[in-house]
C-alpha cells in the first residue's frame, strides 16, 4: 500500500462518527439500500443497521449506486426488531424514528451531537408499530409540499448531513472519535 493511500484511509477512521448509526427497517430495494450506505460513509458514519423482519437478509447491494461503500461500512443485519434494539441500546443513548404522529420533533430540533441512532422504514408502508414503540421518538423532516415523504436514500441523505452539520459546528470532526482495538481492527480490514 502506498503511503498516500495509508494516510487517506488514516484520515478518512479518523472523521467516523461511531456515535452516529442509521437503521434500515425492511427497506426492499438494494439500489436504496445502496444509497444510504454512500451517504453514510460520507458522513462519517461506520455502523448501520438492516432490520429485515419481513423481508429476506439482502445478499449484495446496489453497487453502482453505492460506489462500494458497503465495502468500507460495518453493516449489521438483523431479523429480530428487539434483538436489533437490545444492540443499539448498548451503543447509542437514542433512538428515533421518522414517522408522522402529533408528537414528532423536528429533525433541526434534534440534538445529534448525542450518541443517536436514527430509524428510517420501508418505501411502501414506513416504520413498523413494533419499532415506534421500542423508539424514545419520533422526527419528521419539515416540507411544505403536498406530499408528505421523501424517498428513503434522500430522507436518509438530510438527516445525516443536519447531523454532519451539528457534529461539524460541535467540534466533533477535528478530533478522532474510533479508538483503540476497533481503529486497529478497522485499520487492518481496510488495508487489505
Amino acid at each position: 500500500m502506498t503511503p498516500e493511500r495509508t494516510e487517506r484511509l488514516t484520515n478518512v477512521l479518523n472523521k467516523r462518527q461511531p456515535d452516529l448509526t442509521i437503521v434500515l427497517e425492511n427497506v426492499t430495494d438494494p439500489h436504496n439500500i445502496s444509497a444510504v450506505m454512500r451517504t453514510a460513509d460520507a458522513v462519517g458514519v461506520q455502523d448501520i443497521y438492516v432490520l429485515n423482519t419481513i423481508l429476506s437478509n439482502h445478499e449484495k447491494w446496489g453497487a453502482k449506486s453505492s460506489s462500494s461503500a458497503a465495502k468500507w461500512l460495518t453493516v449489521h443485519q438483523f431479523t429480530n426488531a428487539a434483538d436489533c434494539f437490545i444492540a443499539l441500546r448498548k451503543k447509542f443513548n437514542k433512538i428515533y424514528t421518522t414517522h408522522l404522529t402529533a408528537d414528532a420533533v423536528d429533525l433541526y430540533g434534534l440534538n445529534l451531537t448525542e450518541s443517536v441512532a436514527l430509524v428510517f422504514g420501508n418505501e411502501h408502508g414506513g416504520i413498523s408499530d413494533e419499532v415506534i414503540g421500542l423508539a424514545d421518538g419520533n422526527f419528521i423532516i419539515p416540507q411544505v409540499g403536498i406530499i408528505k415523504s421523501l424517498n428513503i436514500s434522500v430522507a436518509c441523505a438530510v438527516s445525516l448531513y443536519e447531523a454532519y452539520r451539528q457534529k461539524a459546528t460541535a467540534g466533533q470532526y477535528n478530533t478522532p472519535q474510533l479508538t483503540g482495538s476497533l481503529l486497529q481492527d478497522l485499520k487492518k480490514k481496510w488495508e487489505m
